[in-house]
């Protein structure tokens, strides 16, 4: 089998991209969407006709909903190739507002139930800022499922844990990125692969503590900067893999062995509670998550800004 069977095996692949045609050539079960690939996929011949029937039909509603309905229809053609669920993102410029993410939450679920497409089959993706994970958690007794995503520190896993949220993306690759450019001259790739890439371990600490304490939010690998990243995650709840590393792993066929265990245990391993007061210290007691985090939102918002300018051109 090539390593992308193999992975198959004891993960769930998702396809990380807004490029729905192109996806179908490695049957994820799930898909995740952001702004940003969103963005780069209407700019594409293929799509830009989508983008403006969406704002065509429902010109002169407010610019947030028809940049909602533009997602959806994304989320829908998705749909279409992937047997699981899709993953929609509330607009980033909203992540220290819990009421508004609330109502834009509900409405994009809203949109699709419209279109007959039921809510289990729709992640609603939702920044892990404190304000994002109260929202999710009332979105989640609703029975909206949601995806905290630009998860950097243990302090977001902990909180969305304890929230009840259905998944959390950890994002490896813009933990690496950080550590690299932190090291400098001094950094050794060679001696931070695999196991001991930064963005693997805190994944694989995560993923081991929810197993520990019988927490059922998914763990789902994200941001990747190559696939020795992804192997070194095999045996993760799922990971969320763009087209071209999903190439790379269908192409070889090097023995790929689970790293992750499900039934292991670290007796020294202990619970952790936050308030919202603890969960802002730990947070800003970590430079790496509070630098990646507002580096992440300020992205995503400055790519939905450029998705409501090309709508208003239309």
């Amino acid at each position: 089998m090539n390593q992308l069977d193999q992975l198959r095996q004891f993960t769930t692949v998702v396809a990380d991209t807004g490029n729905f045609h192109q996806m179908a050539a490695f049957a994820p079960r799930d898909a995740t969407t952001n702004p940003s690939l969103i963005l780069k996929a209407v700019q594409q011949p293929e799509y830009t006709p989508l983008l403006a029937e969406t704002a065509r039909a429902h010109r002169g509603a407010a610019l947030g909903e028809i940049v909602d309905r533009t997602l959806v229809r994304f989320g829908l053609e998705i749909l279409k190739v992937v047997p699981g669920r899709v993953s929609t993102e509330v607009d980033a410029r909203l992540s220290f507002n819990a009421p508004a993410t609330l109502a834009r939450a509900r409405r994009l679920i809203g949109l699709y139930e419209a279109e007959g497409v039921a809510r289990e089959r729709v992640l609603i993706k939702i920044a892990a800022t404190w304000e994002g994970i109260q929202a999710a958690r009332e979105l989640e007794l609703e029975g909206i499922r949601c995806n905290l995503t630009l998860l950097f520190a243990f302090a977001q896993a902990v909180a969305c844990g304890e929230a009840g949220v259905r998944l959390i993306s950890p994002f490896v690759g813009r933990i690496y990125d950080w550590h690299k450019k932190s090291a400098g001259l001094s950094w050794d790739e060679a001696a931070r692969a695999g196991a001991n890439d930064p963005g693997v371990r805190s994944v694989a600490h995560i993923y081991r503590y929810y197993k520990q304490f019988g927490i059922a939010t998914e763990v789902m690998g994200a941001s990747f900067r190559n696939v020795g990243q992804i192997t070194a995650l095999a045996g993760c709840d799922l990971l969320t893999i763009s087209p071209e590393l999903l190439a790379q792993l269908q192409a070889s066929d090097v023995l790929l062995t689970r790293t992750l265990d499900p039934q292991a245990r670290d007796s020294g391993m202990a619970a952790v509670h936050h308030s919202e007061a603890s969960f802002r210290y730990a947070l800003n007691e970590d430079a790496m998550a509070t630098d990646k985090l507002a580096e992440g939102i300020r992205a995503f918002a400055l790519d939905t800004g450029k998705l409501d300018a090309l709508i208003l051109a239309l």
